[in-house]
């Protein structure tokens, strides 16, 4: 039986460790490198041309491990769809910022209709063609049913809202990878104690982010760009929702949460002052590398609150 769960770990992880330094240098030759915005941080600026896009090694690693188990797990299905079309956006972003050379990479209207049409299909699937319908587990109280209209409007929320939280995160070498792994390893733990049969895909994303990791942790030799930071904010409210636990994201993912509020915040907060900042920099990472912190430190300091955060998740269940 252990063996069973780590099997999934262990071949994305060899998929993801034996891809990265075929993909590198192919990216590299197509010179599919990072554009750094001047406005980030001037650290950051020996950064352009590192390759980025490698997000495509996290989903050929998630894809080829999920389909050896999806014939007895039916349950991946959606996540995969909901984690390949996020992937998609991300890519076809990607592609526009570096190979069109368009810095803005799509624009807000098409990332946004094409991130409504999945949430959509979603939405339908969990309603229409799951057992449990609109159940939601709450933090710490328990299971209830939400009305349709409720349990639609705040899938929605859900979706969006974590999508672009990792997105914000990917900003650091190693940091959305890093968080990732622990949320990750928390849906993994609930699906093997619940006996869902998510656990396969929960266990392969795991693999194929620490397999990613030691060629993008500090300093990263390829980013995941949006091609990864989507598809895995895709993969996370996906197994959320397929284990009745949408609201635990708040918990689990506090960090994709602080990091996209930080934006919100800085932006109103110019606008209404005509120029004030609440932070030297958002999303809030930049904030804490303007204050002196490192890096690594801010991915290792984010991690271990992740790692927190998903104890107390534990025992809210």
């Amino acid at each position: 039986m252990e063996f069973k769960i780590l099997l999934p770990v262990l071949i994305s992880f060899a998929i993801s460790v034996v891809l990265s330094p075929i993909f590198i240098p192919f990216l590299k030759k197509l010179k599919f490198g990072q554009y750094i915005r001047d406005e980030g941080p001037q650290s950051h600026l020996k950064k352009s041309g590192t390759p980025t896009m490698g997000g495509l090694i996290i989903l050929c690693s998630i894809v080829l491990t999920s389909l050896l188990f999806v014939n007895e797990n039916k349950e991946i299905i959606p996540i995969l769809f909901v984690t390949l079309g996020f992937g998609l956006i991300g890519f076809l972003d990607d592609y526009i910022k570096v190979v069109m050379k368009r810095s803005l990479g799509l624009r807000a209207w098409q990332k946004m209709f094409g991130e409504i049409m999945i949430t959509v299909v979603f939405c339908y699937y969990i309603i229409n063609h799951t057992e449990f319908g609109t159940e939601t587990l709450i933090p710490f109280y328990g299971m209830i049913t939400m009305p349709d209209v409720l349990f639609i409007v705040v899938l929605f929320i859900a979706v969006l809202g974590t999508v672009n939280g990792v997105n914000f995160t990917d900003g650091l070498d190693g940091l959305a990878s890093s968080v990732t792994v622990c949320v990750a390893t928390f849906f993994t733990a609930v699906a093997i104690g619940t006996s869902s049969g998510i656990s396969p895909i929960t266990c392969s994303v795991v693999g194929s982010l620490l397999g990613f990791l030691i060629y993008n942790v500090y300093p990263a030799r390829v980013f995941m760009g949006d091609t990864g930071s989507l598809a895995l904010g895709g993969f996370v409210v996906a197994a959320a929702y397929m284990l009745k636990m949408p609201f635990f994201i708040v918990i689990v993912g506090g960090i994709y949460f602080v990091e996209i509020l930080s934006v919100m915040m800085q932006v109103s907060y110019f606008k209404l002052t005509k120029g004030k900042r609440i932070f030297k920099m958002a999303p809030i990472h930049h904030h804490f590398e303007l204050s002196g912190w490192s890096e690594t430190r801010v991915v290792a300091v984010f991690s271990i609150i992740t790692g927190l955060l998903c104890l107390v998740a534990y025992t809210a269940m």
